[in-house]
């Protein structure tokens, strides 16, 4: 992945999705809302390698400001130009595994994939595909993750209490992603 390409047009998008996020606005407001474009190159493992890493440096970016003030508005938005959805799938699943216990919530957008929200009103499509690393809200976050349970339950109580996320985890993607297949849910 390149870590120079153009740029992106996001401000129509963020507008639009606001109504469905009650901290975007303020985050934006607050100049706490950031947007990190990369562009795709390279078979599809590297890809989601690079993926996962530039997921890596936007948590450990978002967790240091988590305790400032507004802290919990922080967002950074990782775009990921010229990546399908299957690009983005394995990154989301391992680092909402690896910083939900720690606070943070992973999303995954795909460029103009259609969704509706938990009631029913339709999410405008994003022009482009990205993993945004927030911090997590207890409260409400938890119903986001009804499929994982277990995840679920860690982030309702999670705090970030400094540790290495990594701590005895394998090293290099190919493990990580091996790591993270007892994570899928039993079908």
């Amino acid at each position: 992945m390149a870590t120079s390409p153009k740029t992106v047009d996001v401000a129509e998008y963020v507008e639009a999705i606001a109504a469905h996020c009650p901290y975007l606005t303020p985050s934006v407001a607050r100049g706490l809302t950031g947007w990190t474009v990369y562009e795709v190159r390279g078979g599809a493992a590297d890809v989601e390698a690079e993926v996962f890493h530039a997921g890596v440096r936007a948590a450990e970016w978002v967790r240091p400001l988590a305790t400032r003030p507004h802290g919990a508005l922080v967002c950074e938005n990782v775009v990921v130009l010229g990546a399908g959805q299957d690009a983005l799938a394995w990154p989301h699943w391992v680092l909402k595994h690896l910083y939900g216990p720690v606070g943070l919530m992973f999303g995954k957008f795909s460029a103009g994939e259609e969704k509706a929200d938990r009631h029913g009103r339709r999410i405008p499509a994003p022009p482009v595909s990205f993993l945004p690393a927030r911090v997590a809200v207890r409260p409400r976050d938890p119903r986001l993750l009804e499929r994982t349970p277990d995840l679920a339950a860690a982030v309702a109580v999670a705090v970030d209490d400094g540790r290495d996320a990594f701590e005895g985890m394998p090293h290099g993607w190919k493990e990580i992603k091996e790591w993270a297949h007892h994570l899928l849910p039993r079908q």
